[in-house]
């Protein structure tokens, strides 16, 4: 109570109300690595006021998942110099929290971090690493000679048998986790058991982060977890001759991400306590597989949702959409789950803009026609996720984070004071 109230008092009776928020990518948008994208620190000097206030709503969506929410806010907070919480941070594992039916069961997870807290952070119960596995089964582990068991043995410690396995971000060392993970899929979770590549149900999988690459200080995009998921369909599919199936897809372009975001746009805007909803988003980024992607597939499913409130519109929007359905490919069941975690939406729109200094890079001026400028391209998006030309067209590119801003602004005529 007296957090909201020292930050009512704060606000100027002459300060704007915006009617808009923003997501921010981080990596290719505010920073390349460790360094500072030199347009970041204009850009936070128009969006920050006097008292170190944000003047409008702002959320930070990565599909890192290699550290917690509040790890993130405060790496943005040295960065930026400005102050950031964990409640403006969404990190690819954020949703995740949501899948409550999951939280009592024994669970194993690959990534690179502290897997084990994240897990638990998130609301996971009883958690199984990777590495536990490994020490617990010494002669699984066998492409490097040099960790192989020096004599024969037996289980060290008998783990429980896993129920599930999610996948947090791209692994350290790349073969011991495909390894790992399909002989844990293989055995319905009982790795005393020998592989059963026919005729058992694939255990539930679930995954965050689908980047093929990311943009680092190299000057081309380095591998993401979206090439190790490639891998472990790819290695899974050859040995069984089926698909391997997903519970769940996290991180950006998963329209789940989005819901989640558009949430703390809404709360950031209660605890303020402005009173004019929120009604348009705006998704800055640097990948059109992901960002753009994921923003125009969540800004499809709000006008799908706004349709179904005028059923004249329904044959319009199917029309120019392609679709009829508020998630393509998506499950009835995750689309409830957001709505009774989340409630509804406020935002009606969620506009997309593309930005040049990451993954996307013209390498030549910057096209005054967005919609001439990426027709034809190669897919890099996940293989769940069906190639759209419209959801890879960005609304807007421009050159940086700073350019982005102030695009905005003179869009939502909107002067800080």
């Amino acid at each position: 109570m007296q957090f909201t109230l020292c930050i009512s008092l704060s606000l100027s009776p002459l300060q704007p109300q915006p009617r808009f928020g923003l997501l921010f990518d981080i990596d290719g948008v505010l920073v390349r690595g460790r360094m500072l994208i030199p347009a970041a620190k204009v850009a936070f000097e128009k969006l920050v006021d006097s008292q170190g206030q944000f003047v409008v709503p702002v959320v930070f969506v990565t599909n890192a998942g290699n550290c917690l929410r509040q790890t993130k806010a405060d790496q943005l907070s040295h960065i930026l110099g400005v102050p950031i919480t964990q409640d403006q941070v969404i990190m690819s594992h954020s949703p995740l929290r949501m899948f409550k039916k999951f939280h009592e069961k024994c669970v194993m997870v690959s990534g690179q971090g502290p897997v084990l807290e994240i897990a638990k952070n998130v609301g996971f119960k009883n958690v199984i690493s990777i590495d536990m596995v490994r020490e617990s089964y010494p002669l699984l582990d066998m492409v490097d000679h040099n960790r192989r068991p020096k004599l024969p043995s037996s289980p060290v410690v008998n783990l429980p048998k896993v129920d599930a396995v999610v996948l947090f971000g791209e692994p350290v060392r790349w073969e011991t986790n495909l390894q790992l993970i399909i002989d844990v899929l293989l055995t319905n979770g009982n790795l005393n058991s020998p592989h059963q590549p026919h005729g058992i149900p694939q255990l539930p999988l679930l995954a965050c982060n689908m980047d093929l690459m990311w943009m680092a200080e190299a000057n081309s995009p380095r591998f993401g977890h979206g090439t190790f998921l490639v891998c472990l369909e790819n290695i899974y599919k050859k040995i069984t001759g089926i698909d391997l199936k997903y519970e769940a897809l996290m991180g950006k372009p998963s329209e789940l991400t989005y819901h989640f975001a558009e949430y703390l746009i809404r709360s950031q805007a209660m605890q303020r306590q402005w009173k004019l909803p929120i009604t348009s988003l705006y998704a800055i980024g640097d990948n059109l597989m992901t960002d753009i992607y994921g923003a125009n597939l969540y800004n499809r499913f709000l006008e799908e949702r706004a349709a179904r409130k005028n059923p004249k519109a329904v044959a319009k929007v199917a029309a120019a959409t392609g679709s009829s359905t508020a998630m393509p490919g998506g499950e009835e069941e995750i689309d409830s789950m957001w709505e009774s975690e989340l409630a509804l939406p406020s935002a009606t729109s969620c506009k997309s803009i593309l930005v040049c200094t990451g993954v996307y890079n013209p390498n030549a001026e910057v096209p005054s026609d967005a919609n001439r400028c990426i027709k034809e391209t190669v897919f890099h998006g996940h293989r769940d996720f069906r190639f759209d030309p419209a959801l890879v067209e960005p609304g807007h590119i421009v050159q940086d984070i700073a350019e982005a801003v102030d695009l905005i602004f003179q869009q939502e005529k909107f002067v800080p004071q």
